[in-house]
């Protein structure tokens, strides 16, 4: 006999206990439950079970660049080369480029949609790329190109076509641009007692992604939206006065011509230290035994990276210290900063801070790649790029602790697994929230970890007018959403729908899968359904694509045969639009305590679901989601207490 036939004629032999006044549910087990969500099948570029397909491609971009800090002007000025390989399977008749600094222009789409006193507001600078002598090199031929420039992208239009799969050509170029004060949150320059701070990001022509979905991305840089870029060794050469610092992505290629005999020494010490150790103290500043007259060129490489950045200052302080990997592999966790940033509370304690964040994110998803990385205080708030992160000078304690967790983790969501920020942005700032969550909680002792519920204000959040998770970057009013609605979307799948084993498993192999490729949405998703093994199309519904609400009730106990030694049926209401698996936490009075859980297919069947429970005594209380893992968003229904 049908198990809801059988509770039903039970009901007849119940005492009435009804709790609340009956609330309508909007829910419809036919939208979340929807088999027809998400049926596209895989192909031979990306499988169905969300891993690359066995025709996979991705094109490469290898960089040589020489770029000089003409501090006069304020300006870069700089070449650089770009070695393109063509994977794909079309022949490429023109290539397209970002050219980022091109938001600064007064006439750029960003400063035009970008809101007066945003974050992202570039304060009336006047800046952008000046584009110099271009010229590509093919079949051992040199062609000058007359580039076409609109906004933030480069078109070469060529005179041949580019053949696929495994075709090459040069790409040479001249530019210049003046250095933007406040560049957007990304970059900029910071005035202090010891001459300016300069942090360059954006700072060359790079090539647009060419992929098997978009062909060429040329969506513009608007400000919000962030990067997508290809992967290839990226070799550069920075000039600067002579006694600045340049601290860069990657490893430096010319210690012996840049550095003074004690910076070395002390850099040597560092790298066998778990222990900060100072490179450049707060009384070597202006007597660090550096040239004072002409240039230094600082030479840097880094491989297989989707970017680079790199600071400049005469104003720089240096720690450092060892950064252990898990395969036996030794780094280095480096900060600079100036005096005005001194101090335990501030950034004397940020190298402690990057280097247990590069350990913990390196033994629990995926080792750290390179060897070096680098914490630059200055003017940005707090951006990341490969191997060294721009903070700002002003945050301590707990809250430079979490910025430099958050940002040297975006190493890992995009750089190391490199989705498309510019159109999906919480698949970079929600999944790199997700992994500083466990950071927080681990470093020194839980000293910073979360003292909250997030999904207690979530909860709050969701109730406003909010858009989707998919919805580009630029067009999404709500950013933070991007961070945590995905960080707290995460952490339901990994402890209330599986469990942590399945749900670190399934994630991890998505790292595998994908590092240094180009995910999209279906590929985290088909993915975690796979190697979970788990249908999981109906939470990638309700948490991405829609702004449903979740509020689940406790709205009746009864008694069998009105004895509770017989056992009690409890019935729970799903009263908004998301299902999800039901926590019950249920206390007798004879002190007996147990959690139930039941599972999401329970609202397979409906709004309304009774389960019985095997009790010994009166019921004194049942809770739902005891641990508040999941936003409701009326929690007095999550309580029954006895009368």
């Amino acid at each position: 006999m049908n198990k809801r036939l059988i509770i039903g004629f039970a009901l007849v032999l119940l005492a009435p206990f009804g709790l609340y006044a009956q609330v309508k549910s909007t829910y419809d087990k036919k939208q979340v439950f929807d088999p027809q969500f998400f049926t596209n099948n895989g192909n031979e570029m990306r499988s169905g079970n969300g891993a690359p397909g066995p025709k996979y491609w991705q094109n490469r971009a290898d960089y040589v660049i020489h770029a000089t800090l003409l501090e006069k002007d304020t300006m870069v000025k700089g070449d650089v080369t770009i070695n393109y390989t063509n994977n794909s399977p079309d022949t490429l008749n023109y290539l397209w480029l970002q050219l980022d600094q091109n938001l600064f222009r007064n006439d750029s789409r960003g400063t035009a949609v970008t809101p007066a006193g945003d974050r992202f507001d570039s304060n009336g600078f006047k800046g952008g790329y000046n584009i110099g002598k271009v010229s590509v090199v093919y079949g051992g031929k040199t062609y000058a190109i007359t580039p076409y420039i609109t906004d933030t992208r480069m078109q070469i239009r060529l005179p041949f076509a580019v053949k696929q799969q495994g075709d090459k050509i040069r790409i040479n170029i001249d530019y210049s641009f003046a250095i933007p004060e406040h560049g957007a949150d990304r970059m900029g320059r910071l005035s202090t007692q010891n001459g300016v701070i300069y942090q360059l990001a954006q700072w060359f022509p790079r090539m647009c992604v060419f992929d098997d979905l978009n062909g060429w991305n040329t969506l513009p840089y608007l400000g919000n939206g962030e990067f997508y870029c290809e992967y290839g060794d990226v070799d550069y050469y920075i000039t600067t006065p002579a006694d600045m610092i340049v601290a860069g992505s990657g490893d430096l290629q010319n210690p012996q011509q840049v550095l003074t005999p004690a910076e070395s020494k002390r850099l040597a010490m560092a790298a066998k230290s778990d222990s900060t150790v100072s490179i450049i103290g707060q009384d070597e500043v202006k007597a660090s035994g550096r040239k004072t007259t002409g240039t230094l060129t600082w030479h840097y490489k880094m491989n297989n990276t989707r970017d680079v950045a790199w600071a400049a200052s005469r104003a720089f302080l240096w720690d450092a210290a060892r950064v252990n990997l898990p395969s036996g592999k030794k780094g280095m966790a480096m900060a600079v900063y100036p005096i005005e940033s001194i101090g335990r509370e501030h950034y004397g304690r940020s190298v402690e801070y990057l280097k247990f964040s590069m350990e913990f994110y390196s033994k629990t998803y995926f080792e750290y790649p390179w060897h070096n990385a680098f914490v630059v205080a200055g003017v940005a708030l707090g951006m990341e790029y490969p191997g060294i992160v721009f903070c700002s000078h002003k945050i301590v304690n707990d809250d430079l602790f979490r910025d430099i967790a958050h940002e040297i983790g975006h190493n890992w969501f995009p750089m190391i697994v490199g989705s498309d920020e510019r159109r999906y942005g919480w698949m970079d700032e929600g999944f790199n929230t997700f992994i500083n969550g466990y950071v927080w909680a681990n470093f020194n002792k839980g000293e910073y970890a979360e003292k909250k519920s997030p999904a207690l204000g979530l909860a709050k959040g969701l109730q406003k007018e909010h858009d989707p998770l998919m919805i580009a970057p630029d067009a999404n009013d709500d950013g933070g959403m991007f961070y945590y609605k995905t960080s707290l979307a995460l952490n339901i799948l990994r402890n209330v729908v599986l469990e942590p084993d399945r749900f670190d498993y399934a994630f991890k192999t998505y790292i595998n899968r994908w590092a240094y490729k180009h995910p999209q949405p279906y590929d985290f998703f088909r993915t975690m359904n796979d190697a979970a093994g788990e249908d999981l199309n109906w939470f990638w519904k309700e948490w991405f694509y829609t702004t449903w609400n979740v509020d689940q009730a406790v709205t009746d106990v009864r008694y069998v045969k009105n004895n509770p030694a017989s056992g009690a049926l409890i019935t729970v209401e799903n009263l908004r639009e998301m299902a999800l698996p039901v926590v019950a936490k249920i206390t007798e009075e004879n002190g007996k305590v147990q959690t139930i859980k039941l599972p999401v297919e329970i609202w397979q069947h409906g709004p309304k679901w009774v389960f019985r429970y095997n009790s010994t005594s009166k019921i004194k209380q049942v809770v739902l989601d005891p641990d508040n893992q999941i936003p409701d968003t009326d929690r007095t229904n999550n309580v029954y207490e006895a009368k």
